[in-house]
């Protein structure tokens, strides 16, 4: 039986979130509605799960010391990341002497926060499939590992980013330089490694999300949400719909690399796994222990979202992953470079038929910044993929 405690209480149930962007929010709600006594840490203050939380804090993440400091301050029960600059090691060294649970363990958060050390899991311990790759130091290293036998085109991403950020593709040697350097500035922890991938044909991507949860006899179960497609242009995403069709082969590898990858990180929770997929052949790409940016699409599309699952299951509560409807998300983009900027057109958006709208209250706007998403809900994807784009479309965001 899971207990429960009552918020700013002795009998308070803590959750603290490193990270507090647009997912972390919504995570943040969804514990709120469980009574849970959220803790919203970020680099910068007012960021949007801060707006909501019961406390914020800020701070430096990959700090180890102030990381530890207010951990050890606040004395959460379960510290949750967010994003992929923390300082890891710190919460191994924490969650190992038993000051706090990290989810869905500090293993799985140490080991997803960069590409090498989830990419070298997956293929060379794991053995599923995978692009070909090879990681690099330096722009001679890339040179050799494309002419070495990865080839044009290749991908090149910096072994810790997100949201594209420093992600690049090369057509040929006159892309080399331009990619590396693209890379080198879009690194969350500055300048370093990178991975080049060889390309493969695909026929489209998917998000699988996964989600570990308690049974009713105490033991992990896994669970999954029917497979989300997506656009992304520069790794960015921009467009995602659920459910994408898929042959029942696909399907099916799809969930048994989800479950292996999952299986092998452990703890409970959503996790959000990224297959590239042709016809009945599967590749494993990425994996993030914590909510998807492409999953918002499940605030429209499922009976409990993305968020509230991955809430239900840090908890130990039970979770289901049943759809509600077809739908799909369309992001909104800051489209310019100011500090607190105002919305024009929402009325307009909103008067799309079935749609609903995400602003997330971010204090900077830039001009490709993810401000805001429009969903949409049709019993034909197709239909909810045009009313999301029209919606985000009819969002104009000015500086204020």
């Amino acid at each position: 039986m899971t207990t429960l405690g009552t918020p700013l209480s002795p009998s308070a149930t803590k959750v603290m979130l490193l990270g507090s962007g647009e997912l972390g929010k919504e995570v943040l709600i969804a514990l709120q509605r469980l009574g849970v006594e959220t803790i919203a840490v970020d680099r910068y203050e007012n960021a949007p799960g801060q707006q909501v939380a019961h406390h914020a804090r800020t701070i430096t993440m990959s700090d180890p010391a102030q990381l530890k400091a207010l951990i050890e301050a606040e004395r959460p029960h379960l510290v949750v990341p967010e994003i992929e600059a923390i300082a890891t090691p710190m919460l191994q060294e924490l969650e190992a002497a038993g000051v706090v649970r990290v989810i869905p363990t500090a293993r799985a958060a140490r080991l997803t926060m960069d590409r090498e050390g989830i990419r070298r899991l997956a293929a060379e311990s794991l053995g599923l499939p995978t692009s070909p790759y090879q990681f690099c130091d330096s722009l001679d290293e890339l040179q050799a590992a494309i002419d070495g036998g990865i080839g044009y085109p290749c991908i090149v991403k910096p072994v810790m980013s997100s949201s594209g950020k420093g992600q690049s593709k090369i057509d040929g040697p006159a892309d080399v330089q331009k990619a590396w350097d693209y890379a080198m500035s879009g690194g969350r922890v500055g300048p370093g490694r990178i991975i080049v991938e060889g390309f493969i044909d695909f026929d489209y991507e998917i998000t699988q999300l996964t989600v570990r949860a308690l049974g009713a006899d105490g033991q992990i179960e896994t669970h999954f949400c029917d497979p989300i497609g997506h656009v992304q242009v520069s790794g960015d995403y921009v467009e995602s719909w659920q459910p994408h069709p898929m042959t029942p082969a696909a399907l099916a590898e799809s969930r048994r690399i989800a479950q292996a990858v999952t299986d092998d990180l452990g703890g409970q929770g959503l996790y959000g796994v990224e297959l590239f997929v042709k016809g009945d052949l599967v590749w494993f790409s990425e994996v993030s222990p914590r909510p998807h940016d492409t999953g918002m699409v499940t605030m429209i599309t499922q009976w409990q979202n993305e968020f509230e699952l991955h809430a239900r299951a840090i908890l130990g509560l039970p979770v289901s992953t049943a759809l509600k409807s077809p739908g799909a998300s369309a992001v909104i983009y800051g489209g310019v470079d100011a500090t607190g900027i105002a919305f024009d057109g929402v009325d307009d958006a909103l008067r799309v038929p079935q749609t609903e709208l995400r602003l997330f209250g971010k204090p900077e706007s830039f001009t490709k910044r993810r401000m805001g998403v429009a969903l949409a809900f049709d019993a034909d994807v197709e239909q909810a993929r045009t009313r999301a784009k029209q919606a985000a479309a009819l969002v104009k965001p000015r500086a204020a």
